[in-house]
């Protein structure tokens, strides 16, 4: 979850204290929820001045600071949506919730599986129909996919959202492909 703290003050340093309390808070409220040090991140922070409504005179500063903070239980993450912004208030901006599949290795090996094995398939039929046979395999590449449109297998389900409080976010389905090239060498029938 990415999350923004915007604070608003007449001053710099008054807008650096006000946005520092609320990243503190957030950080606190999001602990308390579960999540590890290590799933807490700043990822960038800025002060800039506000201009008046002419543009001509600086009517205070507004300090900006981005947070990613990794939910691994979707379940729980309706009620860390509802304490990080008790704790923020309203210079809380949530800027984005993005799903991911947390244990990709597994998954990843069963699709190179699967994907050497329709190669396979595909090059002793060309073989087949051009009258020859495969020999060694010459070379294998592959591009690892990111998420795809969802796909029915039930191994890649995630778990979904409560209904209370937060941010509805439904987890859906996510797939993990694999695009395989390979080639082999063309034998004759004998």
């Amino acid at each position: 979850m990415a999350l923004g703290i915007r604070a608003d003050a007449t001053g710099v340093a008054a807008a650096l204290a006000a946005g520092n309390a609320a990243v503190r808070a957030v950080s606190s409220a999001a602990r308390a929820h579960g999540l590890r040090d290590r799933d807490i991140a700043s990822t960038g922070a800025s002060v800039q001045p506000r201009w008046d409504r002419e543009g001509t005179a600086v009517a205070g500063y507004t300090a900006y600071h981005q947070l990613a903070l990794r939910v691994r239980d979707l379940g729980s993450l309706n009620a860390l949506v509802d304490a990080v912004a008790a704790a923020a208030g309203d210079s809380l901006v949530i800027d984005g919730i993005t799903l991911d599949i947390a244990e990709r290795g597994p998954l990843v090996e069963r699709a190179r599986e699967l994907a050497y094995a329709d190669a396979l398939a595909k090059a002793q039929q060309y073989a087949a129909l051009s009258g020859s046979r495969l020999g060694r395999v010459l070379a294998i590449t592959e591009d690892e996919g990111g998420m795809l449109a969802p796909m029915p297998r039930r191994e890649m389900f995630l778990a979904k959202a409560s209904d209370a409080g937060g941010l509805p976010v439904e987890a859906g389905e996510h797939s993990v492909s694999i695009s395989l090239r390979a080639s082999w060498q063309l034998l004759s029938a004998e």
